[in-house]
């Protein structure tokens, strides 16, 4: 199979910064590293010069690079990315040399799509065990959705509250979306002054009533006064009038559960959804992507110069309709599963760039709300620490390389949320990383999954891709499974 090409490129909306970070302090580390610390030559080969205090050198003979995979000595200096040095550099004096032998070293994952649920919710998951699970699965920033916590965050003051519960409970790095809703209008701007990373909304029922869906006018409004400054929207697309026709049935099968969340109410509303793009110029990204017939749509629009992108899930990549038991509600999610064909579609969107990203859409419960019948279960699949290897080994599978999943799941959403820090080894981004070793095997037990809730759809799969160990600026924080005290930092879109 034709292997991947990169995905097009589309405006970022800001840059994203360091709780109690400048962009003017960033700015200097960026002057002083380029100015006095490093050489660099055509081969994209950095070296130091001498006036970069050095403390980590991470060694591999397989570095991913947005110039490809290489052996390479990282070097870390402050927390971010000193340089990227030959294999055999010398060490400076006073570094230490982490040599990780034939283990791949990733740029540590971003994912944009994690339902935390906190606070309001921590029975069903909370910033301790989230980050935690995202730490031990080679993620190093995660941005939280808005909705499942109590309160939702579609105010500043409610923002404010999120972030003081997660700022000492954060093992990775975290982000905020903000929520738009059909009376919070006049929240939207003030959330993005206050440092969101966009806006997220539901086009149908979201399934939980203090998160109501926009109708088309509410959209048209919300959607006015972002573009208006320039900010995101993201948007859950289902709508609701083919949901309403479509047969909905008490049943444990899934079958009946699949028929009940038709490809037709996706694809509605995502042509909706590019009109209002086009007609107001804004700037949209279609959540959790399921019906590949929605992709020519998309890849239309994009060449309209509509300002649009998309993200797809592992669940909706590496599992399928024929393969969920009656009543296994752990494979419930919304917009739902679907049939092989359609998985090979989404591929295929993956390899021509129609797909941007891959992220978790981590959204757990507990255990009692996944009733048998598919029609009352709660709808949310859990993944956040399987999403490397249950994508690395259906990638493989494929012919793809790792080099594509880190575009993916790294690169592709830290450039949706304009984190220019994140999502590449290269110098002067944060020294986040994974260490993979790809060949490796293993068994998905649920009770060695640090989610609060230890449901998973992966049970008993056999994955492709070991995380030996995972660094935040640096620092390692996971280490064979075993988690270091929180490090993390609450991020803001640069303003």
């Amino acid at each position: 199979m034709e292997t991947s090409k990169p995905p097009v490129r589309h405006p970022a909306e800001g840059r994203g910064t360091l709780d109690g970070v400048g962009s003017s302090e960033e700015d200097s580390f960026n002057s002083s590293l380029k100015n006095d610390g490093l050489r660099g030559d055509v081969d994209g080969n950095v070296e130091l010069n001498g006036n970069v205090d050095v403390t980590l050198v991470l060694r591999s003979t397989r570095v991913i690079t947005p110039e490809g995979t290489r052996p390479a000595s990282v070097a870390v200096a402050g927390g971010r990315i000193a340089a990227v040095l030959p294999h055999d550099a010398e060490v400076p004096a006073g570094a230490r040399l982490e040599d990780v032998g034939d283990h791949v070293v990733l740029p540590g994952l971003v994912d944009t799509h994690v339902h935390v649920n906190d606070p309001g919710r921590t029975e069903w998951e909370g910033f301790w065990t989230a980050t935690r699970a995202a730490a031990a699965g080679g993620i190093t920033t995660l941005i939280d959705m808005p909705l499942n916590s109590l309160p939702p965050t579609t105010t500043v003051g409610n923002l404010r509250t999120k972030q003081d519960v997660a700022r000492a409970k954060a093992h990775i790095d975290v982000g905020f979306w903000g929520g738009a809703l059909p009376d919070n209008v006049k929240d939207l701007r003030p959330l993005h002054d206050a440092g969101v990373f966009g806006f997220k909304c539901f086009l149908s029922p979201s399934g939980v009533d203090e998160f109501p869906e926009l109708d088309q006018e509410q959209l048209t409004a919300s959607l006015a006064e972002i573009a208006g400054f320039g900010g995101l929207m993201i948007v859950h697309a289902e709508d609701p009038h083919h949901l309403a026709a479509a047969p909905q049935k008490s049943s444990p099968k899934y079958a009946d559960f699949l028929a009940s969340r038709p490809r037709d109410a996706e694809n509605t509303a995502i042509e909706n959804l590019i009109a209002q793009a086009k007609r107001l110029d804004a700037r949209v990204h279609v959540l959790h992507l399921s019906s590949s017939d929605a992709l020519p749509l998309i890849a239309a629009a994009r060449r309209d110069g509509v300002q649009i992108t998309v993200e797809s899930c592992p669940h909706f990549l590496t599992l399928t309709a024929e393969e969920v038991p009656d009543g296994a509600t752990e494979f419930k999610c919304c917009p739902p599963i679907r049939e092989a064909a359609n998985q090979d579609a989404l591929w295929e969107g993956l390899a021509d760039g129609t797909i941007d990203a891959i992220v978790s859409d981590h959204s757990p419960s507990t255990a009692d709300l996944k009733t048998p019948d598919f029609s009352t279960a709660w709808g949310g699949i859990s993944s956040l620490q399987l999403g490397l290897p249950a994508i690395w080994t259906e990638a493989r599978r494929r012919g793809h390389t790792l080099e594509d999943v880190v575009r993916w799941m790294s690169t592709a959403p830290a450039r949706l949320a304009g984190l220019d820090r994140k999502g590449a080894i290269e110098p002067g981004r944060d020294a986040d990383f994974a260490v993979l070793a790809p060949d490796e095997t293993f068994t998905v037990d649920p009770a060695a999954l640090h989610h609060r809730n230890q449901v998973t759809a992966y049970a008993g799969k056999t994955l492709h891709g070991v995380v030996r160990s995972t660094w935040l600026r640096g620092v390692r924080i996971a280490d064979n499974g075993t988690l270091a005290e929180p490090t993390g930092r609450l991020l803001e879109r640069n303003t």
